[in-house]
């Protein structure tokens, strides 16, 4: 009986010994894969993010980079580690997608705005400083961030736009090129000569320096309304003094007219009033 107990007692030691050994073993195997996993995964993200910076990768989406590579590293360590122990990895992975899967479901909007800023950052349709347009929304851009993007309006309100918003609509950069071309519609009256009209409103954008040569500035005839001959200046100025310059323009045009005898017109409306047979002809005037 005593022999028996003995030789159960010595299997379950035996058997102790060994599993702590193997164990042991996987232990410490598990502590040096985490442990170079977490060294390497640093390395490597430091290394990643030094190479963003020589390509010139936008400062925003610098980070965000960095960490994606620095945690797919780590996910790949730990499934390793517990893999270390027995673990089936295979069902660790199936369970991460099924997870991966319902938060992607209950955060599909905060999704969308993410990979729509991934979009913006990548694509550059547009940077910091530029001026936009999309829809309903403009102002300059002071921010491009991972969920939305941050504009200043013209009158100074803060605005904070989903990304997914902009890259679903249809968007105008007013600053992408170095210059824009306006045009500024002008009313003169019928009983004025529109040639002398014409040569006086060219002298005027020609005597402006900001206003470019190249394309050449151009004052045509483009219309005969009801009450006026429809002129247009054409001219192109850089992007930075477009509306200085458009607003100088516009300023000057009705001392530059009445200078050379042109007057601005106004609607005219001609009122026959019958009484019998007889009738007075009114010209009406609003001014």
């Amino acid at each position: 009986m005593n022999i028996h107990a003995v030789n159960q007692f010595s299997a379950l030691w035996d058997f102790l010994l060994t599993s702590s050994m193997h164990y042991a073993v996987n232990a410490v195997l598990a502590l040096v894969i985490l442990l170079a996993g977490w060294w390497l995964s640093s390395t490597l993200a430091k290394a990643f993010e030094r190479v963003l910076i020589r390509s010139n990768v936008d400062a925003t989406l610098r980070p965000v980079l960095r960490s994606v590579l620095l945690w797919l590293v780590r996910m790949i360590t730990l499934i390793a580690v517990l893999g270390q122990f027995g673990v089936q990895t295979a069902s660790i992975i199936a369970v991460l997608g099924a997870a991966g899967l319902a938060i992607g479901l209950a955060l599909q909007g905060t999704l969308q705005n993410i990979a729509a800023g991934m979009m913006l950052l990548f694509l550059r349709p547009f940077h910091a400083g530029d001026y936009i347009e999309s829809g309903s929304i403009e102002g300059t851009v002071n921010e491009i961030g991972l969920f939305a993007t941050q504009l200043t309006k013209s009158e100074g309100i803060c605005l904070f736009v989903p990304n997914n918003q902009l890259w679903n609509s249809a968007l105008i950069n007013y600053s992408r090129h170095a210059t824009r071309r306006m045009d500024i519609p002008v009313g003169i009256d019928y009983k004025d000569n529109a040639a002398v009209a014409i040569k006086a409103l060219q002298a005027l954008v020609n005597a402006d320096p900001r206003v470019l040569q190249t394309p050449a500035p151009l004052v045509v005839v483009t219309d005969h309304s009801d009450s006026a001959v429809m002129l247009k200046i054409r001219i192109w100025a850089n992007s930075s003094e477009f509306w200085a310059v458009r607003w100088d323009i516009t300023q000057k045009i009705w001392p530059t007219l009445n200078a050379v005898g042109c007057n601005i017109p106004f609607p005219v409306r001609e009122l026959m009033l019958r009484n019998g047979e007889a009738g007075i002809k009114i010209d009406a005037h609003h001014e």
